[in-house]
């Protein structure tokens, strides 16, 4: 038998978008001849997802899983909102944002990752492509944990419990009865699912970002012809609505716009027994930032008969 050099298993990996250990034994099968292992996995109906590679994956679900003081939440893609509904796929979804929660690093670690029922959480995925027929992909994912407290969690848009269009985790950190703030920490993030705050507090604000918002903030302000000491106060003074704006615990609370966030928080300290705070939280809305083609719908059907 050749012997097979991870150079190969690479190459045919690329080419065919089949799983990291299909690719080799496809090698060994084939005593190395590249041509004929790709038979060998399209025999297989392991080479399917790479006739897909090229499709823009911007539907699919995010996966919301919390276990104890850990959250993670994962987003996977797929090409049309239908395979949001296919049971194999929700399950998938589901598992991977459970295999999520002991992983850390990036998005790559994850797929490395084992996934139950044998092999790794990528190989699985393209197993799924070849048998659902579109292409799909492990975009990102993120933990969150905390020390003491809990792990609020929200999915809204929800196709199926912990699966939907938006996934949200907040770490409420507390030494005092965390029982009693339960349903808060489902709230906040319910609050961060609709006002989509950037930050959690004021001392985690982008200083770039806040240079960038200060100097046009003053250039407004001196546009007004007012004096020096006046444009310094008009400047704080919209800073102070630009936290509103993108600060979590400075927002409007989305079921009582008379209170903000924090005095919220102030409120549940006083609950619970102990002070209450919010040390991160995690959004993740589904296809944010993917570029979708245009298609039109006669287009659309054309391409669906043709494949």
């Amino acid at each position: 038998m050749a012997a097979i050099s991870a150079a190969q298993v690479k190459e045919l990996r690329e080419t065919t978008g089949a799983g990291m250990m299909d690719c080799k034994q496809a090698l060994n099968q084939t005593d190395g001849d590249m041509e004929a292992a790709v038979d060998w996995l399209r025999k297989k109906g392991l080479a399917a997802a790479a006739k897909k590679a090229g499709r823009v994956a911007a539907e699919g679900l995010v996966g919301v899983a919390v276990k104890g003081t850990t959250g993670a939440v994962v987003e996977v893609n797929a090409e049309t909102d239908f395979v949001a509904r296919n049971p194999d796929f929700q399950t998938f979804v589901s598992t991977v944002a459970e295999v999520a929660l002991g992983v850390e690093g990036d998005v790559e670690a994850l797929k490395a990752a084992a996934y139950p029922g044998g092999g790794t959480v990528a190989e699985e995925l393209t197993n799924l492509i070849a048998r659902i027929g579109e292409n799909m992909t492990l975009r990102r994912f993120a933990r969150l944990s905390t020390s003491q407290g809990l792990i609020g969690s929200y999915v809204h848009a929800a196709t199926a419990p912990g699966l939907g269009k938006i996934g949200v985790l907040v770490a409420l950190e507390t030494s005092g009865d965390v029982g009693k703030i339960e349903e808060l920490g489902r709230q906040i993030s319910m609050h961060v699912a609709a006002a989509n705050p950037q930050w959690a507090s004021t001392d985690e604000v982008d200083t770039t970002a806040l240079d960038r918002e200060r100097a046009v903030l003053s250039e407004q302000a001196r546009a007004s012809g007012k004096p020096e000491n006046i444009v310094e106060k008009m400047v704080e003074g919209r800073l102070r609505k630009y936290y509103e704006e993108v600060v979590l615990v400075e927002q409007v609370w989305v079921l009582d716009p008379d209170q903000k966030v924090k005095a919220v928080l102030a409120e549940a300290g006083k609950t619970a027994g102990a002070p209450v705070s919010v040390p991160g939280y995690v959004r993740m809305a589904l296809g944010e930032g993917v570029e979708k083609a245009e298609q039109d719908f006669a287009a659309e059907v054309a391409a669906t008969l043709n494949r």
